[in-house]
């Protein structure tokens, strides 16, 4: 693979505007590449060329290795160095470029001076390396300005583990840290020693050489893994009195030998709490009634081993998301400094110059290539992390810190190969069993539609769904959208496409294989009278799936189970949850199955009164089946009515608002359609025909300006938007127009289209079939949005809640 797509692959998402634009600089170095191909044709070598060449082959020899003079020991004297780039004599052949760096508006630029601008083409390189400069000042800028974010992001959590050790301390020893008196003496004995030997564990496992020319002061006298790291050049004016006290007693260590050393590296102090209150970020529907009447809040600090727990656990996932993004700005250094190599190597093999070594020295020297604040901080992270939260078990605090990408599994690959292959072998079975048997030509046939028929129906709309799903996967990889991000999911749980399709397929498989089975009882004489046992299969498979999806084992994609159930639960309880992605994204999934959840209404009143004995239909007859029949259609979207009602509560933004109004009218349209349905009448069908063409309108017109964020009139992409990630502008008109067309397909519950060959039943799975493909397109082109939004603003992590909350942080912020 060439470097480019390496490049392009490896970078992250969020921040491709911030990395080096290395298809750009090569297409200048092809346009310098062409111009020298067409003067070298146009304009053979001069006479003034060839004299050169001629005086070159006069020059004198210097020997395969460095001859030095005698005059001094060392090499050091006049004509140590006869041939080096910087001497006079070859100055201007061998010195292409200087580069020079410029301080502006406290900012430090680097500015390259071409000496060749003279020459034919000469202007070509020239705007080579005003793009290559412009190119590396914004690369290093991101790459100071994000550093420097992490060292405050360390200095917090400083100050968060000072809390923490204090608050750990307290739980294990009510008494005080220093009352010895007891059982527990031992114990805390025991805590103090390894605090206070931390710091030496750290500094012998760095190498002596890395450690003498690091020099970094720490600003924290307890723990000195998890301190902030700067430069001795980058070291504040001024510091914190702790941190002078810290060295003081740090330097009379000869002295006073190894009880001072001890007190250096002393616990922090108990004292420290008395200026500490809890964060209440952990939300429940119980808190949040709470805070509607605005009960006041318990934040103080209370001493028992279950708030411990939750706070470890704060604290553990801030750690982890904290070197995450460590790693990342590793990742982010050493890509683009690679990247400059190879793109200066590229221009030395153009233009057979010798620019790619000073403009790398000048790299090595900036902040991008010297700054070692991260390669430092990740140190003392994984340090603190291990010892803190691990129990001092490297090997599992490293698995966390740093875990292994998830290898694609050739059985995975093998079952959806076996389970597709089953599905496509049944579909085959079934349509020639039913053309060859004449089954929809036979007495039963309308009874079965209207019982068995909605019952593996809801299998259809579950496989569909999820098919799309993997296919929303699939472009979503291949794009580079940061979906694993977007969506919150635990690193390395995110699933794969081929992960979908198993599950997928598998259900399929099932439900032919019980359809099949199904009609082979109806057509055999002695299975025919087993009416009951026959029409239990549906309620068995039905069962077998929900028992595992809320399976608590550890078996089929645990982790994505419980991150669906939960934010399942979150779309139940709206408005008591804060409204993040997830759950408006599954509420909108939700939206597009309302005749999946009839149909599990259907379930319920089929198998629960009995009719399945007898194989009728009194469900749609009954007065509270035909209620439930209004509430389970607007469930889904009254979810997303309130989750925009407490967004725009919390966010005070009116956009939220007419998301609200949108999701009303959608409302007052199912209802007035199910109406419709329930009582056929001219006053129903023009209502519920204008409700939903007004709905159906507004819906779409969201769907593609504000979801997807195209219609916009003055892009450069017209009518679509500036950045998109699919490189042909025709997908997004197709999708478009795909998606106004499938919105408008539910109107045919109103306008009653009819026919012949197609049962009423069969017509409804179509119709509910085509909006789970619509919704299949929003949702990608709704990530993609999303995604191009984190770009712009650069925006790779969520924000993690800290335990704890300081006094003197309330005073800043007021």
């Amino acid at each position: 693979m060439k470097f480019g797509k390496q490049f392009a692959a490896q970078m992250v998402p969020e921040w491709q505007q911030a990395h080096m634009d290395y298809e750009f600089l090569k297409s200048l170095l092809k346009q310098i590449d062409t111009f020298n191909k067409a003067h070298a044709r146009n304009h053979p070598v001069t006479d003034s060329a060839q004299l050169r060449r001629t005086l070159s082959l006069y020059r004198a020899f210097s020997g395969l290795t460095l001859r030095h003079s005698h005059s001094h020991g060392h090499g050091h004297g006049h004509n140590s160095h006869p041939a080096s780039p910087g001497s006079p004599q070859d100055a201007v052949e061998e010195q292409a470029i200087l580069v020079n760096a410029v301080s502006r508006d406290g900012t430090r630029k680097y500015r390259t001076t071409f000496l060749m601008a003279d020459e034919e083409g000469g202007e070509y390189e020239l705007v080579y390396f005003r793009s290559l400069d412009r190119e590396f000042n914004k690369v290093n800028k991101f790459y100071k300005s994000k550093v420097e974010e992490v060292v405050k992001e360390a200095s917090v959590l400083n100050k968060q583990m000072d809390a923490l050790i204090a608050f750990r301390i307290k739980v294990e020893n009510p008494k005080g840290v220093w009352d010895f008196s007891g059982d527990r003496s031992e114990e805390i004995s025991k805590l103090a020693t390894d605090i206070a030997v931390s710091t030496a564990a750290l500094s012998s496992s760095t190498p002596s050489g890395v450690r003498a020319s690091r020099r970094v002061h720490i600003a924290m006298d307890a723990i000195e893994e998890g301190g902030s790291s700067h430069k001795e050049s980058h070291k504040p004016e001024s510091e914190s009195k702790e941190e002078k006290d810290g060295k003081e007693e740090k330097n009379t260590k000869d002295e006073e030998g190894k009880e001072t050393k001890m007190k250096a590296n002393r616990p922090p102090p108990l004292e420290l709490l008395d200026r500490v209150t809890m964060n209440t970020t952990l939300e429940t529907p119980r808190s949040t009634i709470k805070g509607l009447f605005n009960f006041p809040k318990n934040s103080e600090l209370q001493f028992n081993r279950e708030n411990l727990n939750k706070i470890e656990n704060q604290l553990k996932r801030a750690f982890v998301v904290f070197y995450h993004k460590l790693r990342l700005l590793k990742s982010f250094s050493f890509l683009n400094t690679l990247a400059f190599s190879k793109i200066m190597k590229k221009y030395d093999k153009i233009t057979s110059r010798n620019a790619g070594k000073s403009y790398m020295k000048m790299v090595d020297s900036s902040y991008l290539g010297s700054s070692d604040e991260v390669s430092k901080l990740m140190e003392r992270v994984e340090a603190a992390f291990i010892k803190h939260f691990c129990n001092a078990n490297r090997t599992k605090g490293m698995n966390i810190l740093r875990p292994k990408a998830k290898k694609e599994r050739h059985r995975i690959t093998f079952s959806v190969g076996f389970f597709a292959g089953c599905t496509v072998a049944l579909i085959v079975a079934l349509a020639f069993v039913t053309r060859a048997r004449h089954l929809l030509d036979r007495e039963g046939s309308t009874q079965y539609m209207e019982t068995m028929f909605p019952l593996y129906s809801l299998f259809g709309f579950v496989v569909l769904h999820l098919l799309m799903y993997a296919a929303n996967i699939y472009f979503w990889r291949r794009y580079q959208v940061n979906y694993s991000f977007i969506f919150g999911f635990k690193q390395g749980t995110e699933l794969a496409y081929r992960e979908v399709l198993f599950p997928s397929f598998a259900v399929a498989t099932l439900a032919l294989a019980c359809v099949l089975s199904n009609l082979d009882m109806e057509m055999d004489p002695v299975t025919k009278s087993y009416q009951a046992v026959t029409e239990l299969l549906p309620l068995v498979l039905l069962l077998l799936v929900i028992a595992v999806f809320l399976c608590p084992l550890n078996i089929l994609y645990r982790s994505s189970r419980l991150f669906c159930i939960k934010t399942l639960y979150h779309c139940i309880c709206a408005p008591l949850y804060t409204v993040v992605f997830p759950d408006f994204f599954l509420a909108d999934q939700l939206t597009s199955q309302v005749q999946a959840l009839r149909s599990l209404e259907f379930y319920i009143c089929y198998y629960g009164w009995g009719d399945y004995k007898h194989r009728r239909d009194t469900c749609r007859t009954n007065t509270v089946f035909n209620t439930f029949s209004f509430i389970i259609a607007v469930i889904p979207y009254l979810s997303r009515l309130l989750q925009c009602l407490r967004r725009l509560f919390e966010e005070k933004d009116t956009m939220q608002g007419y998301n609200g109004v949108k999701y009303f009218l959608t409302i007052v349209a199912v209802c007035l359609r199910t109406a419709y349905s329930l009582n056929k009448g001219i006053t129903w069908k023009v209502l519920a025909a204008v409700f939903s063409a007004v709905a159906a309108i507004i819906c779409t017109y969201w769907d593609l300006a504000i979801d997807w964020g195209l219609l916009q009139r003055h892009s450069k992409n017209r009518w679509l938007r500036d950045k998109l990630l699919v490189g042909h502008n025709s997908v997004y008109f197709v999708a478009m127009f795909l998606n106004v067309l499938l919105r408008f397909a539910w109107l045919q519950t109103v306008l009653d289209f009819k026919f012949s060959n197609l049962h009423t039943e069969g017509l409804i799975t179509i119709v509910a079939s085509l909006e789970i493909i619509r919704r299949g397109i929003w949702n990608f082109f709704r990530l993609e949005n999303e995604h191009l939004n984190n770009v712009g603003r650069y925006r790779a992590f969520k924000s993690v809640p800290l335990p704890f909350n300081y006094d003197e942080d309330d005073d800043k912020d007021d």
